[in-house]
């Protein structure tokens, strides 16, 4: 990414989430498997540094939720990334229920082994139980009410504020323990900072909203510049910084403050909106390491 991004102060971590950590940590030894739900926008920014430690050599299942709203190739690209990982890996998109019915399959057959153990000691039936982890704002409630055919888990607006433990009975063979949304106390970067922000993993509010737009249209002008010439009829200027690029499409909607001064905090907060609402077209906002 080039380096003509505005510097940002982002601080995140909320006493909840040290005590949601430490659950989760207490936890995952009574699993058989650990379901990772990961934004398929940003999969390597919505993806818990620490998960590897906290998944503590279990089985895994990666879930790339929110396809419908990211870019197919990429998100093609990125299920081979994690496939060589030795990652089972499933695409969904939670809200619609597409690729949802895969869970189940997916989970017995990364399990089979397990399965079979179970058998040959004559304990064919015995449930298997797969914790459920995933940032704050992933669409992991949604999922879980989706694959139990029912309102099983309670969805909050508020990053990491989930009851305690919740199991949840998908059927007689498998249950599911639900967990807190988690992040992480120092984010690697500010553009991994900014990503959460734009999915709405941490709320844009506890950012500065012009500045997170300005940088965002840099970084549309950079992966998607047709993305902004078809939904903001603007020639994106190759020279421009990200404010100037908020100014010409504030220009172009109309939005005048004064004669000759455009509202870019106006146009920032519609970036953001029609980003999330998916008018921008199918967006991932980074690549894999191929």
């Amino acid at each position: 990414m080039e380096n003509g991004l505005e510097k940002m102060n982002i601080q995140w971590f909320p006493g909840h989430m040290t005590k949601a950590q430490r659950m989760i940590e207490e936890n995952v030894k009574l699993v058989d498997a650990v379901c990772e739900i990961l934004d398929a926008r940003i999969p390597s920014a919505s993806r818990n540094p620490y998960i590897d430690r906290l998944a503590a050599g279990k089985p895994r299942l990666v879930i790339l939720n929110r396809c419908d709203l990211a870019d197919p190739a990429l998100t093609a690209r990125w299920k081979k990334y994690f496939q060589r990982q030795g990652l089972a890996i499933l695409e969904t998109d939670a809200k619609s229920g597409r690729g949802v019915n895969g869970f189940v399959p997916a989970v017995r057959e990364l399990l089979g082994d397990k399965l079979k153990e179970y058998e040959a000691k004559g304990q064919a039936g015995r449930t298997l139980r797969v914790m459920i982890l995933g940032i704050p704002n992933v669409g992991k409630s949604t999922f879980i009410n989706k694959v139990a055919r029912r309102k099983a888990a309670v969805a909050g607006d508020k990053p990491g504020v989930t009851r305690g433990r919740q199991w949840i009975s998908i059927d007689s063979g498998l249950d599911l323990l639900d967990t807190p949304g988690i992040l992480w106390p120092k984010f690697d970067s500010q553009e991994v900072g900014e990503m959460l922000a734009l999915t709405n993993a941490i709320k844009a509010d506890v950012l500065d909203k012009e500045t997170l737009g300005a940088n965002f249209m840099l970084r549309l002008r950079e992966l998607y510049p047709d993305a902004l010439r078809e939904r903001y009829k603007f020639e994106p200027d190759p020279n421009a910084n990200g404010y100037e690029l908020l100014e010409a499409a504030a220009r172009k909607r109309g939005f005048l403050v004064s004669r000759g001064e455009y509202d870019i905090g106006r146009m920032a907060s519609t970036l953001l909106k029609e980003y999330h609402d998916g008018k921008l077209g199918r967006l991932t906002l980074e690549a894999p390491n191929d």
